[in-house]
């Protein structure tokens, strides 16, 4: 059995399907801890890298669901995404300052 995870990643709002990560060794198969503002903990596996700052999936999201951050839309998932799976550039398009929303 692995021990504690020593990453950590931040879910802000109730409604968040991503959370960013805090730390700089968030490899594939390593488990972050994402915490919330309640206290609530939830150990996720990751399904590949995470650079500090980036967001992961904490439970799977279908292909043109929302992704939600901070409790607002910052984008659709272009694939279905697993939970613990980077979500960037390469999995979701931004709706924000797009103009033609």
């Amino acid at each position: 059995m692995a021990g504690p995870a020593l990453n950590i990643a931040l879910k802000v709002d109730e409604k968040d399907n991503v959370s960013t990560i805090f730390s700089n060794n968030s490899t594939a198969g390593s488990e972050v801890t994402v915490r919330d503002k309640k206290g609530h903990t939830q150990v996720i596996t990751l399904l590949s890298s995470v650079p500090y700052g980036h967001k992961i999936a904490i439970r799977d999201i279908k292909k043109g669901e929302h992704i939600i951050k901070y409790g607002e839309s910052i984008g659709a998932a272009t694939v279905d995404i697993p939970c613990g799976e980077y979500v960037h550039v390469h999995n979701m398009e931004a709706l924000r300052g797009r103009g033609d929303l």
